[in-house]
């Protein structure tokens, strides 16, 4: 039987909300090539965590990346804070929370989601690079997120930076101790996480990744980038 949706019947209004996130957000594809960037809501700007997300985002910005963070305060603040005083385009993708969220006032394009799983497509289908600074729940969402797309192949593989030795470390031994350790998942799912503590060390990864022989995918307009 032959069935008609009626797409103006107000019980459909959510999947149009949906349709609409991603159509609007589509315009992002022209800020190719960008990196995304992820950290907490909650780090103070005295905090060694914001100060080199901001440091960060400003290099990898004049080298021609647009800066893709989720908008908010803390480390996405200043993730967009160095992006802005960059020559790249400064990325919010915001989300509407009853507490936290407030969008910060450091970007050149800004995006408002309803919801946190078109929000994280933006975050992957248009990065270079994924860099992850100390974070909670959301954090720790957006980065098991993608690994899993990688581990199923449903994204191309990028490189995975997570900064910040102190904090990730122990995480990492529990991933392999018990994940990898129990067969959950395969030697080659940790392939493409590097785990650094400076800003040059974020750059040198991008560079191996992009500079290794079939690994240009993002940056084959870009190759003088680095």
């Amino acid at each position: 039987m032959k069935k008609t949706i009626d797409i103006n019947n107000p019980e459909n209004g959510q999947l149009l909300d949906i349709m609409k996130e991603l159509m609007e957000t589509s315009e992002l594809k022209k800020i190719m090539p960008a990196i995304s960037m992820f950290g907490s809501a909650r780090t103070k700007i005295t905090d060694k965590y914001y100060q080199m997300a901001e440091d960060v985002a400003y290099d990898l910005s004049n080298l021609g990346f647009s800066i893709i963070s989720g908008g908010g305060p803390g480390i996405m603040e200043a993730i967009n804070k160095g992006a802005y005083r960059g020559k790249s385009s400064s990325i919010g993708l915001n989300i509407i929370l009853p507490h936290e969220q407030e969008p910060n006032k450091y970007q050149d394009i800004s995006f408002n989601f309803k919801y946190f799983f078109t929000r994280k497509v933006m975050f992957v289908k248009y990065t270079s690079a994924y860099i992850v600074f100390p974070g909670g729940f959301g954090t720790l969402d957006e980065l098991f997120e993608v690994m899993t797309l990688m581990q199923t192949g449903k994204i191309q593989q990028f490189p995975i930076i997570l900064v910040g030795k102190d904090f990730w470390s122990d995480s990492l031994v529990w991933v392999r101790k018990e994940l990898l350790g129990n067969n959950m998942i395969g030697s080659d799912d940790l392939n493409l996480i590097k785990l650094v503590d400076n800003k040059d060390d974020i750059k040198q990864c991008i560079e191996d990744f992009y500079t290794s022989e079939g690994n240009n995918y993002c940056l084959i307009e870009h190759k003088n980038l680095l």
